[in-house]
């Protein structure tokens, strides 16, 4: 698969202080939709904004479509639409009159870009504000005239910075859903260092800690790597039958179980072993021991407890890294 976006050894260090990148190698592949995932200040907007050519590398180099990355690098930035963080925009314009700005910046003919400001604005459900000015726009406004602008000029690669920062439920669902609908069709990179959002729409992912990228790959890799019980068990009866029935699903073969807080049955299954085969034998021990099955719970926040498992494994190598 090529890459869209390739970074060798990218660092961007602040005044001699500062190491907001450090050292990373990051491969983004063409056709995904990619989470850049940390915590805030681990080094994702600086990340962006060198992709951008919006700030210089104090070393390293980054490409986008095999070419360079850079202030000068005019053709890239051709190839990319840009979300920054909670959007500021030109308050007394109203829709049309940006984005018919942004298209005349992008060297857009009238003849294609009057129909493509109408066709933005109804996918993005501004059709009934267009009489209005943008400083009178919420934050979930401003953010889908913002997914509109970075639009304008149909790029091949999306850079959205934390997109559904400050939305109420409802315009972070539409967000997601545009973004899982555009990544049919186009690159896009989320950086965000909301778990649920990443766990929704994303097929690979890169982790930022400190500056660094702990680690990158597919959503499968990350999970597969992850030490995680397999399943939890709610059950209901006496705490000597339960004690009782964790003893004996851990004589089973390939099974180790323990009780969890709150009467729950955790279960960790061997690699190799049936899931499904060792499961059936467990809710048969269910029965045998008296107890009643509440729920039953599979990977748990798989994608939450990897990335902080990530981070404790990054943080514990010290001078390792």
């Amino acid at each position: 698969m090529e890459s869209a976006i390739r970074t060798e050894r990218l660092t961007k260090i602040y005044g001699q202080q500062l190491i907001a990148v450090n050292d990373m190698n990051l491969e983004v592949p063409e056709g995904s939709v990619f989470g850049l995932l940390g915590p805030n200040g681990a080094g994702k907007t600086t990340t962006l904004r060198l992709l951008l050519g919006l700030q210089r590398p104090t070393a390293g180099r980054a490409e986008v479509f095999g070419k360079a990355c850079g202030p000068n690098a005019v053709g890239v930035r051709s190839q990319i639409g840009y979300l920054p963080t909670n959007p500021k925009l030109p308050g007394n314009l109203r829709p049309i009159e940006y984005l018919d700005l942004l298209g005349k910046l992008c060297r857009l003919p009238v003849e294609s870009r009057k129909p493509r400001i109408s066709a933005l604005l109804r996918a993005v459900g501004l059709l009934g504000a267009t009489d209005q000015r943008i400083r009178t726009f919420s934050t979930g406004m401003c953010t889908r005239l913002g997914i509109a602008a970075s639009l304008v000029a149909d790029p091949p690669l999306l850079i959205w910075d934390e997109p559904t920062a400050g939305l109420d439920p409802s315009a972070r669902r539409f967000t997601l859903d545009l973004i899982r609908e555009l990544g049919k069709t186009k690159t896009v990179v989320v950086a965000t260092h909301i778990l649920g959002d990443i766990d929704q729409i994303c097929d690979h992912l890169g982790v930022m800690h400190e500056g660094r990228m702990i680690f990158t790959g597919s959503m499968q890799d990350m999970k597969r790597r992850l030490r995680h019980d397999d399943f939890t068990l709610e059950v209901e009866g006496d705490d000597e039958n339960l004690r009782r029935l964790a003893e004996e699903a851990s004589k089973l073969d390939g099974i180790d179980a323990r009780i969890g807080p709150g009467d729950i049955l955790v279960v960790g299954i061997a690699d190799g072993c049936s899931r499904c085969g060792a499961l059936a034998e467990v809710l048969k021990l269910v029965d045998s021991c008296n107890l009643s099955l509440q729920a039953i719970h599979s990977g748990q926040n798989a994608t939450e407890n990897a990335y902080l498992q990530l981070l404790q494994e990054d943080e514990a190598h010290g001078f390792g890294r």
